[in-house]
């Protein structure tokens, strides 16, 4: 099994989390691991627990936008079911609002680890690559006076089972955010500096992509109705241009 990190995209400088490990089991109602883990090699099982990160690490979130993944580990499993996955996160945690860095506060509820339930059906030779959606813009939480606590917000994703949207949207100078929405749910993402995009982990469903410029100077577009089947890999055949919004910057 393989796993990989990615990230939404959020309204900070740095969001820089430390990972320390990541462990998965077969069994979803699994206890925490002894000792969070610490003492695992990779590959190495403890109570059903496999570890998958070999070195505790530091990583910016926002490295890991727009399709971007960030291998964590690769470790040889029994063939079978496994549902459950635990990422243990440091205390080394920081945000970079405007240029300032800030420590990052986290609860002591999730020294055990954060639980992660997935279906992930591991064969014999073939390689099982699973990636956690790590919403930076949605863990963070702002208590005033400069104090921010991270409260994380995760996803698991199948690459080679769900869909995905791409395309280019300009102009760059509108910085623009992009969402796929379907119903209460929002998967987004944030163009690259020639204003490629891809939105990964998609289920099969019929979705809005919205762009929400963070430059006044532009106006936010919607393009409604894309249909995903089968784990479609949809891209816009044109670009995407966005218009004057009227208001002068």
């Amino acid at each position: 099994m393989k796993i990989s990190l990615t990230d939404a995209p959020a309204a900070y400088d740095e969001v820089n989390i430390e990972i320390r490990q990541v462990l998965v089991n077969q069994d979803e109602d699994a206890d925490e691991p002894n000792d969070n883990g610490e003492d695992n090699d990779e590959g190495e099982e403890d109570n059903g627990w496999y570890s998958i990160l070999d070195d505790s690490m530091t990583v910016n979130l926002l490295d890991y936008q727009n399709g971007n993944t960030l291998e964590l580990g690769e470790t040889e499993l029994e063939t079978g079911q496994y549902n459950q996955v635990r990422l243990i996160l440091g205390d080394d945690n920081t945000v970079v609002v405007d240029g300032e860095t800030y420590a990052l506060a986290t609860p002591s509820a999730q020294q055990s680890g954060l639980k992660l339930l997935v279906n992930a059906n591991v064969e014999e030779d073939q390689v099982y690559e699973l990636v956690i959606d790590f919403d930076a813009s949605q863990s963070i939480v702002e208590t005033g006076n400069g104090n921010y606590i991270l409260k994380p917000v995760l996803r698991t994703v199948n690459l080679e089972e769900q869909a995905s949207i791409a395309g280019t949207v300009l102009p760059v100078e509108a910085e623009p955010f992009v969402y796929a929405i379907v119903g209460q749910d929002t998967v987004g993402t944030q163009p690259d500096n020639e204003g490629n995009f891809k939105l990964v982990g998609l289920e099969d469903a019929t979705y809005n992509v919205s762009f929400n410029p963070t430059n006044d100077a532009y106006a936010d577009s919607l393009v409604e109705g894309i249909e995903l089947e089968d784990g479609e890999e949809f891209e816009f055949e044109e670009t995407i241009e966005l218009e004057s919004s009227g208001v002068l910057n």
